[in-house]
Formats: structure tokens, C-alpha cells, sequence
């Protein structure tokens, strides 16, 4: 019997590497590979900044003043004291400043050093922030290492506005991937090196109550409000009044000749209340005018979302039948834009507030309907205005019409729907 000769099996074919494959595809994408080099040319020009532009001396003595006090066992904040005078941020500073002071030995150049690996990290992820939003092109990217003024802030000043962005910027990142919790403490650590980044909250809140059900928010503001108790726990055991009324003190007025925005004012006008509280009246109505309008413009306004949360509520919804997973370009530009509004209602900005919001300003300025070269141009504008020193009535006038301007284009932009289709997301999540 003849047999029968079986064919040969074909050779299965070798499968692909994982790495390579993730490789190949984060380096399709021209925003990886120039990001990465964005981070690399910017960490050079941070050492050449260290190493070659002169020091400024403005708060770091006092810093280190306020830590060798706590360091020493004083737990009264009214002791507490530097010479710019007495210590006004919460107690997250202290415990921030104390390690760098440890680390240091009190030196300018080693914490220089520690700045520059702070902005780098930073700039990480802010670039990780706008690679997920998708908002610029590529190239836009460059803007966010062109500041002249925050590169001094952060490794020529070491001011701690430095560690709070970077804390805020973490908490977006996680948010992005609805950790609302960790998002929640990180952003609650920020908190408590400066208050400013209390700007973000009303956004933060709003975006919470559209992406998690109430026992979340409820357990999400709690877990925030224990990162604040436990870092203040020293002060509030010992002297707690005199805690709470220096380092969260809402009433502060600054100093007429630092103000960056409102120079253009009569000193008397500057410090009154009426200014004070015109602006505070302005803030709360342009955050429930965006808020109605634009961000929460697809579920009927304001008063129409809230209703359908009460109801949620009293039919007890908590079963995550009604979750929705919020769209990232929704989360990044409610926390922004919320904090921008605050920027521009702000009674007096620093020269290191900058830092608050320069982060956002490519971001924001992509939201806007505007054409491009008008983008850039609004940019170079309020880079030079921050950069003129002192300021006065003319650059603080025209960085408060600038400010305008891109406040009118952010309301004149379009509403992008809020939540993630459930079908793309789920197949996204099967291709992966």
C-alpha cells in the first residue's frame, strides 16, 4: 500500500514582541518623540540656568527661618517667623521645606538642583496631560519650556508655588483616569503648601458630582479633609486658633507695588473692600455663568443638573447604573478654565503666581475659536507682561485685557460633550 506523503506544516509565525509593538505605537504619535525632547532640551537649559544666571534672594531665608522654628518645637504659628514675616501657608510647607532644609543643609545651590529636577518632573507631566487631551498640535507643545519667568520661579526663587503646581498637575493626571480619591488627596497635599490651588475646587466639585455618585464625593471630600487634619495636627492639638486664622487666612491684602494685574488702580482703591468684594461677586458670577452654560450646557444647564443629582439621591441611585465616565479634554477644561476665572478676578498677582496658570495658557488658548497666530500673539503678550519689572499701569492694564480677551474666546468656544461613549470605551478597553 502506497503511502501517502503529508505536507510539511507551515512554521507558525513568531509572535511580535509586546514591548516593541507598544513601542512602535507610542512613537507613532510625533507628540511622544518631541515631548521626550522638549523634556531633554529644557533639562540642559535648567542646569545651564543653575549653573550660570546669579541667585535671587527673596523668600528662601525666610522658608528656611519658618522650618528652623517648627524643627526647633515651636507649634505656635504666631511664633513662627522669617524675615518677610510670619508664616501664612498651611502645614503641608512646613513638613515640604523641612525635608528640602535636611537634604540642603539650608544651601541655595543643592535646592537649586532639587528645582530643576522639580520643574523637569512638572513638565512631565503637564506634557503627559496634553498628550491625552489632544487639544494642540505638536508643535504648541514647545510653548510650555518658553517662559522666562517660570523658569525663574522655579530654580532661581525656589518659591513653593513651585511643589503646589506640581501636586495640582499630579491630581489632574489622575483624574484623567477618574481616580477620584487619590486625585482628591494628592490635590489636598497641594492645598497645603499654598492655598491657591483652591481655585480649582469649584470645577474639581462640579466634575466630581458628574462622575461619581454621592457616597463617592462624600468619601472622596473626607479622605481630602483627613490629609489636612493629620498635616495640621501638631498646630491644631497645641494652638489651634492660631493654626487655622494664619494659614488659611482668606482676608490677606497684598502689597499695592508687587501686583502684577492691577497696578493700574489708585493704592486706596487697590486695598479697599469694595474692590475686594466687586471681584469676589465677579468670580462667583462668571464660574455660574460658564458653569450653566458651558459645562454643564449638555445636561440642561446648572439648575437642571443639580435637580437630576437630588433626585439620584432620594431614589437612592448609588448602584452605579447612572455612572458616566467623564470625557478627559471635559475634566482638563473645566479645571482650567475654572481657574483661570479666578486668575482674572484675582485682587493682586505675584510675579510667582505666574506659575498658577501659565500651564494652562497653551491649553486654553487651543480652546478658544481664535486663529493661530492670534493664539501666539495673546501668548507672547502675556509672557511680556509678566516679565516687566516693576510692572505698572500700563503692562498691568494691558495684561488685564489680555486676560479678557482670552476669557471672551473661552466663552465664545464650543461645548465639547462631557461624557465618554460607553460603546468606543469599552471596545478601547477590549483592544488593550
Amino acid at each position: 500500500m502506497a503511502l501517502r506523503s503529508v505536507p510539511p506544516r507551515a512554521a507558525k509565525p513568531k509572535p511580535k514582541p509586546k514591548t516593541s509593538g507598544l513601542t512602535s505605537e507610542l512613537f507613532r504619535d510625533p507628540k511622544v518623540p518631541f515631548a521626550l525632547a522638549l523634556i531633554f532640551v529644557d533639562a540642559i537649559l535648567v542646569a545651564l540656568i543653575i549653573a550660570y544666571v546669579p541667585y535671587t534672594k527673596i523668600d528662601w531665608d525666610a522658608y528656611m527661618s519658618q522650618v528652623s522654628g517648627f524643627v526647633g518645637g515651636e507649634r505656635d504659628y504666631s511664633n513662627l517667623k522669617g524675615d518677610t514675616g510670619p508664616l501664612v501657608y498651611p502645614a503641608g510647607f512646613l513638613y515640604v521645606y523641612s525635608a528640602i532644609q535636611y537634604v540642603t543643609g539650608g544651601e541655595v545651590y543643592p535646592a537649586q538642583i532639587l528645582f530643576g529636577l522639580l520643574y523637569i518632573i512638572n513638565l512631565g507631566i503637564v506634557l503627559f496631560i496634553y498628550m491625552k487631551t489632544d487639544a494642540l498640535p505638536w508643535w504648541a507643545l514647545s510653548l510650555l519650556c518658553l517662559s522666562k519667568r517660570v523658569h525663574s520661579i522655579f530654580v532661581l526663587r525656589l518659591f513653593n508655588d513651585c511643589f503646589a503646581t506640581m501636586l495640582l498637575h499630579a491630581a489632574m493626571a489622575s483624574l484623567l483616569y477618574q481616580r477620584w480619591h487619590l486625585g482628591l488627596i494628592i490635590f489636598s497635599g497641594a492645598v497645603s503648601i499654598k492655598m491657591n490651588v483652591l481655585l480649582y475646587a469649584p470645577s474639581l466639585f462640579l466634575l466630581m458630582l458628574k462622575g461619581m455618585d454621592i457616597i463617592g464625593v462624600i468619601s472622596a471630600l473626607a479622605g481630602a479633609a483627613l490629609v489636612q487634619i493629620v498635616l495640621g495636627i501638631p498646630f491644631l492639638i497645641s494652638h489651634p486658633i492660631a493654626y487655622i486664622s494664619r494659614a488659611f487666612n482668606l482676608g490677606r491684602v497684598f502689597i499695592h507695588f508687587w501686583s502684577v494685574n492691577f497696578k493700574f488702580i489708585p493704592e486706596p482703591l487697590f486695598v479697599s473692600k469694595e474692590l475686594a468684594v466687586s471681584l469676589l461677586i465677579a468670580h462667583l458670577v462668571l464660574l455660574a455663568a460658564f458653569t450653566h452654560y458651558g459645562w454643564c450646557k449638555h445636561e440642561g444647564g446648572l439648575l437642571n443638573f443639580l435637580h437630576s443629582r437630588f433626585l439620584s439621591l432620594k431614589k437612592s441611585d448609588n448602584s452605579g447604573s447612572s455612572f458616566k465616565i467623564l470625557n478627559k479634554e471635559h475634566i482638563v477644561t473645566t479645571m482650567f478654565v475654572g481657574n483661570f476665572i479666578g486668575i482674572v478676578c484675582a485682587r493682586s498677582l505675584h510675579y510667582q503666581f505666574y506659575s498658577w496658570y501659565f500651564y494652562s495658557l497653551p491649553y486654553l488658548l487651543w480652546r478658544t475659536p481664535f486663529p493661530t497666530l492670534l493664539r501666539i500673539f495673546l501668548f507672547i503678550g502675556v509672557e511680556i507682561c509678566w516679565n516687566i519689572y516693576p510692572s505698572n499701569a500700563y503692562s498691568s492694564a494691558l495684561l488685564l485685557c489680555l486676560h479678557l480677551v482670552i476669557l471672551w474666546g473661552l466663552w465664545s468656544a464650543p461645548s465639547e460633550y462631557p461624557y465618554v461613549d460607553h460603546k468606543a470605551h469599552k471596545e478601547k478597553r477590549k483592544e488593550k
